[in-house]
Parts: structure tokens; sequence; C-alpha cells
């Protein structure tokens, strides 16, 4: 399989300690995406959540908005809008003037909801979520791309509905749509030409489904008369490392229980730790397992050739932010990703140690002539005889 270059990013949940203050927790958010600008992350996405206690942005297009006055480069995207919770044109016109803002940097994806307390809460069947995102999605991409809506569903009505902006970006800009390992998300990316996330790819079931999942969305993008394109299909995992893997296991100590706490009872990410036990246990199960990489710069690269063999090639690695480690660590975390993982996928290794390698090859005899042309030197000043 010839390598494609590979993106990097991260899935911005976020994900914070119910302990915490929160105003202080959604500035630290900021700063760390300002952080991934700096060190040339190529992407952020960030979700949308209404329950539970730690996912704490309500908006993604907010928090994106104050993101993109930060940043200089890194491309932001909505991770994701809950279609169902959302009229259906005010999410269109919110997303284009975000892509105007943001000049053209603005990545924009949906889903159904994540959190059935969500839905709960705002009187919304969960049964029926997934129905009312196709329902909505069916106004929104036809918007996006310019066109007059006129539709009716049990939830919403649009008249003659057209957007009042052209989008900066052309022909529009990028959806995107999650998946774990239920078909009904590559098929709506195969449908509407959308990007797939693929939030889950290194759970056990998710991992193996990974080929099931590119076929899937290559039929049904075919059937639509579209091509699925590997460059936008993103692979989420979590991540830490440190310069060693006893450093990174020390790292994790500060808040990895409370995340697996979390997802064992409250949120629905399929673990093998409850975060209740032996906290080195935890970490054993979690690497063991191959769900996250706790370790060093080598152990992240072979985790995502892991991944590029299993799916046939993927374009954008996204670490899964989660707040086991403690800002500094964290920050130290992603600036060895930049130094030492991403240089091997993104095009740029490869040339320095090239270079190494030939000067070393070409050293002795090099140093041998150089060694001459010294010598000659010095005879030709020494005084004759």
């Amino acid at each position: 399989m010839e390598r494609r270059r590979i993106r990097f990013g991260t899935f911005l949940a976020p994900f914070h300690s119910v302990r915490e203050n929160p105003t202080l927790a959604l500035d630290r958010d900021l700063a760390l995406v300002a952080h991934l600008d700096r060190l040339g992350f190529d992407e952020v996405w960030v979700g949308e959540h209404h329950s539970g206690g730690m996912e704490i942005v309500a908006s993604p297009e907010i928090f994106i908005a104050a993101a993109a006055e930060r940043t200089r480069r890194i491309r932001l995207g909505t991770g994701v809008v809950t279609l169902p919770y959302h009229h259906p044109f005010l999410v269109a016109e919110r997303i284009n003037q975000l892509d105007h803002q943001t000049r053209g940097r603005t990545m924009f994806g949906v889903g159904a909801g994540a959190l059935p307390y969500d839905a709960d809460m705002l009187g919304i069947d969960v049964a029926r979520i997934r129905d009312m995102m196709t329902e909505a999605l069916d106004v929104v991409v036809p918007l996006l791309d310019g066109e007059t809506v006129s539709r009716k569903a049990g939830w919403f009505e649009v008249r003659e509905a057209r957007l009042q902006l052209a989008p900066f970006t052309r022909p529009r800009v990028e959806l995107a749509v999650p998946s774990v390992v239920s078909p009904s998300g590559p098929r709506a990316a195969g449908k509407y030409g959308m990007s797939l996330l693929s939030t889950a790819a290194t759970t056990r079931a998710a991992f193996e489904a990974l080929p099931e999942t590119w076929r899937i969305c290559v039929e049904e993008a075919e059937a639509h008369g579209r091509a699925a394109d590997r460059s936008r299909w993103r692979l989420v995992g979590p991540v830490h490392i440190a310069e060693t893997r006893e450093r990174a296991r020390a790292d994790v100590r500060f808040g990895i229980q409370e995340w697996l706490h979390y997802f064992a009872y409250v949120g629905h990410l399929p673990l093998d730790a409850t975060g209740e036990g032996d906290v080195d246990a935890d970490i054993d199960a979690l690497i063991q397992s191959r769900i996250a990489t706790i370790g060093t710069p080598d152990d992240l690269i072979a985790q995502i050739e892991r991944l590029e063999r299993q799916s046939g090639g993927f374009g954008v690695f996204l670490d899964m932010a989660h707040n086991w480690a403690d800002f500094a660590a964290t920050r130290r975390s992603y600036e060895l990703i930049a130094r030492y993982v991403m240089p091997r996928f993104d095009g740029r290794g490869g040339r320095q140690e090239e270079a190494y390698r030939r000067a070393m090859e070409k050293k002795p005899a090099l140093a041998e002539r150089r060694q001459a042309g010294i010598d000659k030197a010095i005879r030709d000043l020494s005084p004759r005889k």
C-alpha cells in the first residue's frame, strides 16, 4: 500500500472534571487550540453537548468563532452540530456565516446526537433522531449548495428558503458525519458527499469494522454519482505521549480514571475499564487493548501504522482530547507529536535522514581529498630549499 500523506488534529469534545471551574476550563480549551495552531496541527473538531457534566461546549459555532480570532491557519470543525436539536435553515445560515468569518477554515460536522439525555430534555424521542438528522440534511445540504428549498417535516418547515450569502468556500464548506460501527454514518457520507469521522476507530469493534465502513461509503457514493475520497477520512483515538513510557503513565494518573468512569456510566464508548479500580490496571487495560496510546512518539507511530494497515489508508489522525494529564503535560504531549510523529507521515520526514546518511557515506572519500588539499597547501607555503 502506497503511503498517503496523513494530516493531524484533535477531536475536542471536550472532557473536563465536574469538580473544576468551567470558565477556566473553556479558556484552557481555547489556549490549547492556539497552541495546536502554533505547532502546525491541521485541524480541530469541537463537540456539542448539553448534559452529562463533563462535555461542556453547548455551541461549537460560538467556540469556533472565538478560536478563529486566536489562530491563523488551523481549520476549525463542528464535531458535531446535532441536527435534530436545531432548525435546519438556521444551522445552514450559521455555518455559512462562520465560513466567511474564518476565511474558509470552517468544517461542518453533523450528527444525530451522542447523549440521549440531551434529546430527552428537549422532548425528542431518541428512537427518531437518526431519521430527523436525515430530514435535516435533505435541507441543509442543498441550501449550502446554493439551491432554493421547500420542505415540510413533522418538526420543521422551509418555504422557498435560500441562503442570502454565497459561500466563502467554493463549491461549499466541507461537510462531515461521524461513524462508529453502524452503517448509517458511511451511508450518509456517500449519499451527500460528506467526509467521514470515525470517532472510535481504536476501539475493538470499530477497528475491526474499518474496511467495511469504507466499503459502504464507496458503494453509497457511487450509487449517487460521487467519488469517496480517503484523504477526507478521519480516524480518532486517545493519545498521551511523553519522553518515556514511565513518564506518560505517571502523567495520565492525573485524570484518566474520571474519564473512564464517565464513559462507563454516562457516555457511550466501549472501554475495558471503569475507573473504579487500580489506576495502573486501568492504564494497562487501555494500552493492552490498543484503544489508547500511552507511551512515546514511537508508540504513536506504531498505532497510526496499524490503523493504516487495517483501514487501507486514511487522511487525518485526530487525537481524542481527554485531559488525562495536567495542562503542562498535555501541551508537551502535543509538542512531541508535532516534533517526532507528524514528520513521519506528513511528507516532511525522511529528507533530513537521507541527507545525513548520504553525508556519512561520502565522508571518508571526501575527507581524504580534503586532507590531501590541506597537505598540499601546507607544502606550497613551506620555504623552498
